[in-house]
């Protein structure tokens, strides 16, 4: 039996668009390791996948016609990235305590991409989540979809995703909506995927939510996405579109040095500032912040 006969082959549709993750060896490498990917699976035909990305520990890393992009501190670890000779990309992903988890090889359009994993389950478990985000987030902006750093949360059919700065406190916001705002649920607490199809705009819940186990198959329209910002009392404003591009563009995933990438990045966050209402809500963390910010934003 060949490697091909013995591979474990597993399909998931995320923010409507479908993807294949194949295993060619299941002995350290198997669903395990991304169990948060279980309620995404979706069985497909043989139509167009965003991306194929397949396991194979046997991958060797480049060494030569490769140049060094850069060194990347992603806040749980460093992620190295090299543009190969046939204009893909290479990345090794570290973890927080600087051991190499993942090796990613991907093409110019990450529609095609192998990676190894290296060290224990926690470690493959995160090579491998980290390696499965950045290829959906590069692959995902040719079709109109951006992973976006936010706190999302549902309210009356719509979503309202909560962005800023590590430690500001969007959580924690989104926690009061679900405290004090009747009709609100959670669904995903900090990486869902934001799509534009059509000329409407909707949010999805992802196999990625920080610290909050929270990996919900959902779909809303988006209402609005609104920037925390810490302050001694509490106010809300609507922001323009310069101001509103600005806000938003350093919560998405993105790649400055390859400006097709960079661009489809640019072009789908203006669509969304075209069709949602984005604010900035100056506020302590208090009910009166989420009452204030509920009546303005769900209007």
């Amino acid at each position: 039996m060949d490697s091909h006969e013995k591979a474990d082959i597993n399909d998931f549709c995320l923010a409507d668009l479908h993807l294949r993750i194949v295993f060619n060896d299941t002995g350290k490498n198997n669903m395990g390791l991304i169990s948060s990917f279980e309620p995404f699976r979706e069985k497909l035909s043989d139509g167009e996948k965003l991306f194929t990305i397949t396991v194979d520990d046997g991958l060797q890393p480049i060494h030569t016609d490769k140049e060094r992009i850069g060194q990347f501190d992603t806040g749980n670890g460093d992620t190295i990235v090299d543009l190969l000779a046939d204009g893909g990309y290479q990345y090794i992903i570290k973890d927080i305590e600087g051991r190499s988890c993942c090796l990613l090889q991907t093409d110019r359009s990450f529609s095609n991409c192998r990676c190894a994993l290296n060290g224990n389950t926690n470690m493959r478990s995160f090579g491998l989540n980290n390696a499965l985000m950045i290829t959906f987030g590069f692959a995902g902006c040719r079709f109109n979809a951006l992973l976006i750093h936010a706190s999302l949360v549902r309210n009356n059919g719509r979503g309202y995703a909560f962005i800023a700065k590590s430690g500001t406190g969007k959580s924690t916001h989104v926690s009061l909506w679900l405290r004090h705002i009747p009709g609100c649920d959670l669904m995903n607490d900090d990486n869902p995927i934001v799509r534009t199809i059509d000329g409407q705009t909707f949010i999805y819940g992802s196999p990625w939510s920080g610290k909050t186990p929270c990996y919900r198959n959902v779909k809303a329209p988006l209402g609005a996405i609104t920037r925390i910002d810490r302050a001694k009392e509490n106010s809300i404003e609507r922001l323009s579109p310069t101001k509103a591009f600005a806000s938003v563009m350093p919560s998405c995933s993105t790649m400055k040095w390859s400006k097709d990438i960079f661009d489809n990045v640019c072009n789908n966050i203006t669509k969304i500032i075209e069709t949602t209402g984005m604010y900035t809500l100056h506020c302590l963390p208090d009910k009166d912040a989420a009452v204030l910010c509920h009546k303005t934003i769900s209007q």
